[in-house]
């Protein structure tokens, strides 16, 4: 491994490492994310425009399959980076302005796949946000950034102890909390009026918590097909998030 700058470790204790070309690049180019060390390979590393500052680390395809999971695409780049720094919901909403930009508000969906394809789907709609449980959802790390494909850098990520009191927070900013759910016989498109809107999704399987439901104004479905009885949380937030915004 010929190296320029430290050698890598184990990893360090609170900082998650991000790897595949999407996810680092957006680490790199957002102002507000300190990027800690790089890994790659020559060809990687060679249309990149690093700081000086950063320690860079050439290395082959086997060496850099050591720093990530199992067989995780790393494409020939690695980095590790601090966690972002905590967004207050009061934060996220006082950014609302006048427009009607959809939030996404998750009840324990804890998969960081699903919770990466639904922040990639949030900056394709240029989403408000995401609302997540502090304890019930999963970490910011290299399966997160490899599925949202950039957008854990774009897309505000708000982490609450307690949903029920953040939808309070939420209906008190003049949103339309529309839970959803296959146990209703109203349509999303029926949901949605002329008020901002957020969007309400629990885990695969078990759906919202009984206590979410009864935190949202309304509970609508997606009208899919009977011979399907759900959609991928993901899947559903996509939908709904496309829904909210050509309403």
């Amino acid at each position: 491994m010929a190296k320029r700058g430290h050698r890598p470790s184990h990893g360090t204790p609170g900082r998650p490492r991000f790897w595949g070309r999407h996810a680092v690049t957006a680490a790199l180019a957002n102002p507000e994310r300190t990027v800690r060390k790089v890994w790659g390979t020559r060809e990687a590393l060679a249309g990149l425009d690093l700081p000086p500052v950063i320690p860079v680390t050439y290395a082959d395809v086997t060496d850099l399959a050591r720093l990530v999971p199992g067989d995780a695409p790393h494409q020939g780049i690695v980095a590790e980076v601090d966690p972002l720094e905590d967004i207050w919901l009061g934060d996220l909403l006082d950014r609302r302005g006048d427009d009607r930009r959809p939030l996404i508000v998750l009840d324990q969906v804890t998969d960081p796949h699903n919770v990466g394809a639904i922040l990639r789907s949030a900056a394709a709609f240029d989403a408000l946000g995401i609302v997540t449980q502090d304890r019930h959802a999963p970490p910011e790390s290299g399966v997160v950034a490899r599925a949202a494909s950039g957008a854990l850098e774009l897309v505000p990520w708000v982490r609450v102890v307690n949903l029920a009191r953040a939808l309070d927070e939420i209906a008190e900013a003049e949103f339309w909390r529309i839970g959803l759910t296959g146990n209703t016989e109203t349509t999303l498109a029926q949901a949605i009026g002329d008020s901002r809107v957020a969007l309400v999704l629990g885990a695969e399987g078990e759906g919202m918590r009984q206590n979410t439901e009864a935190h949202c104004d309304v509970l609508a479905r997606l009208p899919i097909s009977p011979k399907m009885e759900s959609l991928n949380v993901s899947n559903a937030a996509a939908i709904a998030l496309y829904a909210a915004t050509v309403g």
